[in-house]
């Protein structure tokens, strides 16, 4: 199974400043958000477990689209509340999307998902083997 990241990044010059911000700032602080995943395969099924703390079900969504499962959540961190001036900030949130590529084996009609304790379990049932068939010509 493949996948790739990607960042909705709408801002070009973003980029370039989160340059100078990973280079500065949040030493000692894994500065990905990108939620890690692990991927393992059964005899039945692949699993995908998304690692999401600090995210509701109703914030991340899960779609299959020509063969390319995505998970993604548009949660962003909210700016100080009036009168509220954060000392500390290590918890925040941004955009991110994962994408996965399927293999054929994949029956995506049965695809399920169950939210628990922070972590996304995605279960990709394989599709069952099409034994070959025997067909027998009969030759006059």
């Amino acid at each position: 199974m493949k996948y790739y990241v990607s960042y909705n990044n709408s801002n070009p010059v973003s980029n370039f400043e989160s340059l100078f911000n990973d280079l500065w700032s949040d030493w000692g602080v894994s500065s990905s958000k990108i939620p890690p995943v692990d991927i393992y395969e059964t005899e039945k099924a692949y699993v995908i477990e998304a690692e999401l703390a600090g995210y509701k079900q109703d914030e991340v969504q899960v779609n299959v689209d020509k063969h390319v499962l995505r998970i993604s959540s548009d949660k962003q961190t909210l700016k100080d509340a009036d009168g509220k001036k954060n000392l500390v900030r290590e918890r925040y949130f941004k955009k991110f999307e994962r994408s996965f590529s399927l293999p054929e084996d994949i029956d995506e009609s049965s695809i399920e998902g169950e939210f628990s304790d922070g972590v996304l379990t995605i279960t990709l049932p394989k599709k069952e083997e099409v034994l070959p068939k025997t067909i027998e010509v009969k030759i006059k």
